[in-house]
């Protein structure tokens, strides 16, 4: 995949110009409550846009996963200590040292995927836990991905629910709103 093929710079450089570029949304700007998933090698750097939450005194909630009944329960961090790592060194919540947060309180899901049509459709990481989530979630949502992910087309199922916006080193795609 032409992520693998990005330099240690041109990662940090591009998921700077992302992260800025959020931080300018006025999604981002009138959120008080950001949900966000911890990144992972070739995903969109979050921990520097999770420090920029925290600097600008928004709550940043992050989901820990039920694998059994495939759910996510957004749970608020107020440091990187409070996560642990579980399966597939995916970061989480510790549900210890984290409160739950409600669906209704949060104000922007920043959902992520592996690669994403102009139209918000995107294929994620399997198990389906954001198309779950999206199904009752009626607040923003935004992706941030590299422009490398964009794709004509991905596969389409009558449960997938496009994201509103989709934020890239170049551009900021406004999607057709579905529904």
């Amino acid at each position: 995949m032409k992520l693998k093929n990005m330099s240690a710079d041109e990662y940090i450089k591009k998921s700077n110009c992302i992260r800025l570029r959020l931080l300018e949304t006025a999604e981002f700007i009138k959120a008080e409550t950001v949900a966000i998933t911890i990144s992972r090698t070739t995903e969109v750097q979050t921990r520097t846009i999770i420090e920029a939450c925290w600097r600008l005194g928004k709550n940043v909630v992050v989901p820990k996963c039920n694998p059994e009944q495939k759910t996510m329960d957004f749970r608020k961090i107020t440091s990187f200590e409070q996560l642990e790592t579980v399966y597939l060194d995916l970061q989480e919540p510790n549900p210890i040292t984290t409160d739950s947060v409600k669906k209704i309180e949060i104000d922007l899901l920043i959902v992520p995927g592996v690669v994403f049509t102009k139209e918000g459709y995107r294929i994620g990481y399997g198990g389906g836990y954001y198309d779950r989530f999206l199904e009752t979630y009626t607040k923003e949502t935004l992706s941030i991905a590299f422009e490398v992910q964009l794709v004509d087309q991905v596969p389409i199922e009558s449960h997938d629910i496009p994201v509103g916006k989709i934020l890239t080193e170049e551009r900021e795609i406004q999607c057709s709103k579905q529904g």
